[in-house]
């Protein structure tokens, strides 16, 4: 079977998009790594100082972390729910078709 350079099933484009999406979610866990070794350090300075200022930069950079995850994890090719959504448009588009082929003058 051959395949055209621009088909989404072809071996360059997925290989491409293996390695998009295999670099956006190590971006996601080194942004989520780095995050921690911040708080952990930022802690250990509060607790030397007396005082109990760490919770605002970790909500505040936390929600910029959360609104990664939810694009790499969740809004990206390749998200379970995503990957439901296509399969069933492209069923009900299937149906559609198939359906106007059925009642189409013969």
């Amino acid at each position: 079977m051959h395949h055209s350079l621009h088909s989404p099933n072809h071996p360059d484009t997925l290989d491409r998009l293996a390695r998009r999406r295999a670099g956006a979610k190590l971006g996601w866990l080194l942004h989520a790594g780095v995050y921690l070794t911040v708080q952990l350090a930022l802690a250990g300075l509060a607790l030397m100082q007396g005082r109990t200022w760490t919770p605002y930069p970790a909500l505040g950079w936390g929600l910029g972390l959360l609104l990664h995850g939810a694009v790499v994890w969740l809004a990206l090719p390749g998200a379970h729910w995503r990957e439901a959504l296509v399969a069933r448009e492209r069923a009900a588009l299937a149906r559609e078709r198939s359906g106007h082929n059925d009642s189409a003058p013969q």
